[in-house]
């Protein structure tokens, strides 16, 4: 189960340390991967850390992310001791509730999903910690150099909230194959392309010539798509970028797909809170024109996602299934095709092992987001304040860090 890319309140990017996966031998699984200082990151803790990742539907190279996020842990860690910074069980337990609410769940049921993707409660537990500790003691730190939060940087605050106004975008893609027999030629093609395309026409010519999706015949080009419709870590991920930038190659099932911002605009009405998708995935043996062609004639032949129990009549339970998630829970090869879809449209580009799946949506709820309270923006704008000197320290931590 794919469950949420939201972070926890506390966790910060920073810049790639010069370690990389390949720089330690492979071991045996509880061996020691790094040191940080007196701590120790073990060849377990990396694999199940990259899992989580995955789990929260993050893209890149995940077992870099993990090493990555496990280091800045490890300093985090050390801060807390040495501020005399702790947390109780009731705490953690507490902030463990607050992340998995934001999938929908309790903490026992987001373990539960967890474990049923191999990833230990513990794995789980250490992460929130980690960002619970250190948000305490950044208000340690710096709690006294935030200054006052004044009435009017709360009416601020509010008035930048009522503003924001939900986004669409324009983007091409390239999508290439990304299956066992094709990655070594297909991986190293995606960095060469996501490296050196520097304008849309040269994207065009890219898609044109590489890109095994039906959008090759227009560049690559994609209509305007609604930003809450995507997978939340895309979604993210073109909310930093600029028209013209090019995305790093995304690994999606099997598919790698590198994405080119055209676009970005504003609609008129805000944001929702959320996204739920409701969607029938219909699996047709093999990926060939004769599936596709099965593909065309299904779709031709019903009108609602209800329609396919009829093409399913004694076919094997497990060929067809209906879903209903939130946005952060949907796959992203399936979030990003649900995002082109309106309700009873279907596609047939996604498959799963040697099986073609006909995806339908059936139906997309957006729920529109409440006001903030007044102590909800004040807590706003005192967190914004306060994530800058989190870098700060996070990067002398790091700098003065035995790390080998």
């Amino acid at each position: 189960m794919r469950l949420t890319t939201l972070l926890f309140a506390a966790a910060v990017v920073a810049a790639p340390l010069a370690v990389t996966p390949s720089a330690a031998p492979a071991q045996g699984m509880f061996d020691t991967r790094l040191q940080v200082n007196d701590r120790i990151i073990t060849n377990y803790e990396v694999t199940q850390r990259a899992r989580f990742l995955d789990v929260l539907n993050t893209s890149g190279d995940l077992e870099a992310l993990a090493l990555e996020a496990l280091i800045e842990d490890r300093l985090r860690l050390d801060a807390a001791a040495a501020y005399g910074v702790t947390a109780t069980e009731e705490q953690v337990r507490a902030g463990m509730n607050e992340f998995a609410g934001r999938a929908g769940m309790d903490a026992d049921q987001f373990i539960a999903a967890l474990a049923s993707d191999g990833i230990d409660a513990a794995t789980f537990r250490d992460f929130v910690e980690a960002g619970l500790l250190w948000r305490e003691v950044v208000r340690q730190r710096f709690g006294n150099r935030i200054g006052q939060i004044t009435e009017a940087d709360i009416d601020l605050a509010l008035s930048a909230s009522s503003q924001q106004r939900a986004l669409r975008i324009l983007l091409s893609e390239i999508v290439l194959p990304g299956t066992p027999e094709w990655i070594d030629q297909t991986g190293p093609l995606a960095d060469e392309l996501s490296a050196s395309i520097r304008s849309e026409a040269e994207f065009a010519e890219a898609a044109q010539q590489y890109s095994a999706s039906q959008s090759r015949e227009a560049g690559g080009r994609i209509d305007w798509l609604p930003l809450a419709n995507l997978p939340p870590a895309i979604a993210d991920m073109f909310r930093n970028m600029s028209p013209g930038q090019v995305t790093e190659p995304l690994y999606l099932g099997n598919a790698i797909v590198i994405f080119q911002l055209r676009a970005l605009a504003e609609e008129p009405a805000p944001p929702p809170s959320a996204v739920t998708v409701e969607y029938a995935q219909f699996l047709i043996p093999g990926t060939g024109p004769e599936a596709q062609a099965e593909a065309a004639r299904i779709n031709a032949s019903i009108d609602t996602c209800v329609d396919l129990n009829r093409i399913a009549a004694g076919l094997p339970q497990d060929q067809l299934t209906f879903t209903t998630q939130s946005m952060p829970e949907v796959p992203q090869d399936i979030g990003l095709e649900l995002a082109r879809l309106d309700a009873n449209e279907s596609s047939a580009r996604l498959t799963r092992g040697n099986a073609t799946v006909f995806l339908m949506l059936c139906s997309r709820r957006a729920f529109a987001g409440e006001a903030p309270t007044r102590a909800q923006a004040r807590e706003q704008v005192v967190n914004q304040r306060l994530n800058g000197f989190s870098d700060i320290l996070l990067d002398e931590l790091r700098a003065n860090a035995f790390i080998r």
